[in-house]
């Protein structure tokens, strides 16, 4: 038996030097042949993480992902049914770790597809406001959590880094300036080694150092 409430994922990964969020195309009434956050009615007897677990597999398959809550929405017009809360959780995932499993395994929709969180397009219920509270959460953690390095390869180059917080704060950085200041923070771990594979001289990697960033941030 379903609740009258449900839970929405909003899901994050960087990928192709872009931020993207991870949305489905329904596949019933209502907003049927819309996009929409991966999201479906809590069950009776299910306690709020199993719900949450749940819903994030059938409608992405993914599993063993963190969720942790953003924000509850209860507006009279969220839904065409009425008033019906949703509780939407928010997951940071290295595209490395997910590229091959991303696929619902309910006929609740058709399929489900990265997106730059540019491009979006209008989404069913209030899911534009709610990826709107997700990219406003994380620019505002962006200098002060390891949000952005939780997307990022664990081995990455300052290029990468910078697209990341350019993505999330709208805006286009200095080149020279932005190094300047990671350098200056010292919690990344300058490495020996350097990108492969790609067709344009590779760039140095680096890692974060978790503790000097605990130390400097906690």
């Amino acid at each position: 038996m379903l609740s009258f409430f449900t839970v929405d994922c909003l899901i994050f990964t960087f990928h192709e030097g872009k931020l993207k969020v991870l949305l489905n195309e329904r596949n019933e009434y209502p907003y049927r042949d819309w996009w929409a956050m991966p999201g479906y009615f809590v069950d009776k007897q299910e306690e709020m993480e199993e719900a949450v677990n749940r819903i994030a597999y059938e409608h992405t398959g993914l599993k063993n992902i963190y969720l942790e809550q953003l924000v509850a929405m209860a507006g009279l017009k969220r839904h065409p049914e009425g008033r019906i809360l949703t509780v939407a959780y928010m997951a940071l995932v290295r595209y490395d770790d997910v590229k091959n499993k991303v696929k619902p395994v309910t006929n609740y929709m058709r399929q489900a597809k990265w997106f730059d969180v540019n491009e979006v397009p209008e989404l069913a219920f209030d899911h534009n406001d709610i990826l709107k509270l997700g990219l406003e959460k994380l620019k505002r953690n962006l200098n002060y959590s390891t949000a952005s390095f939780e997307i990022l390869p664990e081995k990455f180059t300052l290029t990468q880094l910078q697209q990341i917080y350019e993505a999330v704060l709208g805006e286009t950085l200095d080149k020279r300036n932005f190094r300047k200041r990671m350098s200056n923070l010292g919690y990344l771990k300058e490495l020996d080694e350097y990108q492969t594979g790609v067709s344009y001289r590779a760039a140095r990697l680096y890692k974060l150092d978790k503790r000097k960033f605990l130390k400097l941030f906690a």
